[in-house]
């Protein structure tokens, strides 16, 4: 059985468009993507939401994806697979940051990971970056995700790039799937199994 670690924000955790309730596990993408493997392998379900990259947010406590990903490692070990996917709260007008300065706070967690030690047999663990999906406009966010549309856009091309540089795989969820209209960040219930769906026939092309 493999151990596969799913580190993201609150499309992660399942957050109900609009609501803020959780999905149940099987409507969540990380409950679908269990069924659809089987017994093939252990999903470990680790999504916070508002959860960043590597930045605090100053309204929110205990948002910052870099200070918990290493003691998450530890305490999840041995993992063979890493599937991170975060980007959508950096983009939050707040932190007034490009594209491009989000991937480098994806690859400053790619880092941690690689030198975790936390694969197998103390290596470290494989690596399936996720570009999250697009951010839509949505009145309720208009003013927190002010400008993120755009920047939620570039966001696959620079992600690729990490992934590119740090041998790690890589998908482009806004391929697959598209966030609710409701509040223009959260999946919906078709949105989730798109994403499972395509995360699972990605693990499935992969050695583990």
């Amino acid at each position: 059985m493999k151990n596969i670690l799913c580190f993201g924000d609150s499309n992660t955790w399942g957050y109900v468009p609009g609501i803020g309730n959780r999905y149940p596990k099987q409507i969540r993408w990380t409950g679908i993507l269990q069924n659809l493997l089987g017994n093939s392998s252990f999903i470990i379900e680790e999504g916070l939401n508002g959860r960043t990259t590597v930045l605090d947010d100053p309204t929110r406590i205990a948002k910052n994806g870099m200070t918990y990903l290493r003691p998450c490692l530890d305490s999840q070990a041995p993992i063979d697979l890493v599937v991170m996917m975060l980007g959508t709260n950096d983009c939050k007008h707040r932190f007034g940051l490009s594209a491009f300065d989000i991937s480098e706070g994806v690859a400053m967690l790619v880092s941690i990971i690689l030198q975790s030690g936390a694969g197998i047999n103390g290596k470290a663990p494989q690596i399936l970056l996720v570009s999250p999906p697009f951010i839509v406009p949505a009145p309720s966010k208009s003013d927190l995700f002010f400008g993120a549309e755009e920047k939620s856009k570039h966001l696959a091309f620079h992600v690729q790039q990490v992934a590119n540089n740090t041998a790690s795989h890589f998908l482009d969820a806004a391929k697959h799937c598209t966030v609710s209209a409701i509040d223009g960040i959260h999946l919906d219930e078709a949105g989730h199994l798109a994403l499972a769906q395509a995360i699972a026939e990605k693990i499935n092309t992969l050695k583990l």
